[in-house]
């Protein structure tokens, strides 16, 4: 089914099929705020914008419940472009394309953008809701969340006045969010020299592709392939072996995203082609005995292609090859605070050529505790500086410490109880969420976060629980009954 106006809530799914439409990358999000702003605009709804782009849409409270407090709905408009490599797909002006998948809707070949589109659709299903009983409410869109907490980092004292917010950007319903992992980038920039590729090698294309990717801090500790660290491996192991000469080795894509796919031309000699041919083979069995089922549409291939002009040097290959297998990825510490939870991750999420002669490789290290956040990313330069590559960290955003006596989570696990009669689960994410820096803005802000239950963000699996999202719906409007409580 490619239309969802079937689907429950009705309201909301209409609003989601409607931002399907308006592309959004992080730091693109300008036809998002304008859509935005014009649907104010038609419902006669107070709305401001301030000099990043972030969008506060406000609403009067409904007749006789003008005392309660005001209450912050808040979600992010940009969303995270990933499409499969043989999708044809331009994030810039191509529309999502949603469709009904048995309990789910997912999208044909690229990310749904449900994280954070269903957070979008449920405000604007709130603010255009005549029948919704509601105090004060301020619906606040933050912009570029994905790529670097522009929005959030941007925020003005005074650009909304509520004192309890509710982040919809979680992925799990029955869950409550009350803390969240701090990041920072970490970037490696290596210089090497072109040279004419010497006679009498075979040219040859592997690819890495179809594996789940994910989310960098949700999906960290699944078990699942990251493209560049299996394709590395494989160069490493032959370069051991014989003569090889690297012309080409991209993989991944974002910084937040576990990286899918991963490409790389070589030459080697045609003496050697059997040989390589065999040792890709077995190779390729022993990757799959180690994924088991964590990665069920893999694919791995080896192919002839065209004879390159140039390829890297033989010094900075082999500093390239040692580097990124040394290149540490996933979890490195389980939290103490918080049993089952990750405390401390890396992510190896990128490499690519930006310039004929450089190298950029990508990572992005997480943690509950900013000075371990610190010592990941320290570790990470040290080791790209002892093969000479210049290294840049990002600004980094803070974690939100968890506050267990909160008034809204308690509200919430009451409202939750009392509708769905189980208790939720309220814990930490490893995922960053922009609340850290709300509260470092907005000191005594309290909040939690949730939403309807997500898989596979950051990736073209990308699918949303539809069940789940009615559930989060009739959360939500109970709550907005409930906070003259707090």
């Amino acid at each position: 089914m490619r239309n969802l106006n079937n689907l429950e809530p009705k309201l909301v799914w209409k609003y989601f099929e409607e931002i399907c439409k308006v592309p959004r990358p992080s730091k693109k999000e300008g036809r998002i705020i304008e859509f935005l702003l014009a649907f104010a605009e038609f419902h006669h709804l107070a709305a401001k914008r301030d000099q990043v782009g972030n969008v506060l849409i406000s609403k009067s409270a409904s007749q006789g419940m003008e005392s309660k407090r005001t209450l912050v709905l808040q979600s992010h408009l940009d969303m995270v472009c990933e499409k499969n490599a043989e999708t044809i797909h331009d994030f810039d002006t191509d529309p999502i394309k949603p469709y009904k998948d048995g309990d789910w809707v997912t999208a044909e070949g690229t990310t749904l953008g449900a994280d954070c589109g269903i957070g979008i659709a449920t405000q604007m299903a709130l603010l255009s809701s005549n029948t919704i009983k509601h105090g004060p409410i301020e619906c606040l869109f933050t912009v570029d969340e994905e790529t670097g907490l522009t929005g959030a980092k941007a925020l003005q004292p005074a650009f909304f006045k509520g004192k309890v917010l509710l982040n919809l950007d979680s992925e799990d319903e029955g869950e409550l969010f009350i803390g969240c992992a701090g990041g920072i980038d970490t970037v490696a920039s290596l210089e090497f020299s072109l040279v004419v590729p010497p006679k009498g090698f075979l040219p040859l294309r592997i690819s890495i592709t179809g594996l789940l990717g994910g989310h960098s801090g949700d999906d960290i500790n699944k078990g699942r392939g990251n493209a560049i660290k299996i394709l590395n491996r494989f160069l490493w192991q032959i370069s051991q072996k014989m003569e090889v000469h690297l012309s080409s080795l991209e993989g991944g894509n974002l910084r937040n995203a576990i990286a899918r796919e991963a490409f790389a031309d070589i030459l080697i000699p045609f003496a050697k082609k059997e040989e390589v041919s065999i040792a890709f083979n077995i190779f390729r069995s022993e990757i799959e005995n180690e994924l088991t089922s964590n990665e069920p549409k893999k694919k791995f291939s080896l192919e002839s292609t065209d004879q390159p002009d140039f390829v890297m040097d033989q010094i900075s290959q082999a500093k390239l090859l040692n580097v990124l297998y040394a290149c540490p990825h996933g979890v490195l510490a389980m939290s103490s605070r918080m049993p089952g939870m990750v405390e401390t991750s890396t992510n190896l999420a990128s490499v690519k050529f930006p310039g004929e002669n450089r190298i950029e490789i990508t990572t992005s290290q997480r943690s509950d505790l900013e000075s371990s956040r610190n010592d990941v990313a320290s570790m990470v330069e040290a080791l790209f500086k002892m093969i000479g590559a210049q290294v840049v960290h990002g600004e980094g955003y803070p974690g939100w410490e968890p506050n267990p006596s909160s008034e809204i989570l308690q509200l919430a696990k009451e409202t939750y109880k009392n509708l769905f009669q189980t208790d939720p689960i309220v814990r930490s994410i490893h995922a960053g969420l922009e609340c850290g820096l709300f509260l470092e803005k907005f000191p005594g802000l309290d909040m939690i976060s949730f939403g309807p239950t997500l898989r596979d963000v950051h990736s073209p699996d990308e699918k949303i629980h539809i069940g789940s999202v009615q559930k989060f719906w009739d959360f939500l409007i109970q709550i907005l009954s409930s906070v003259a409580l707090i």
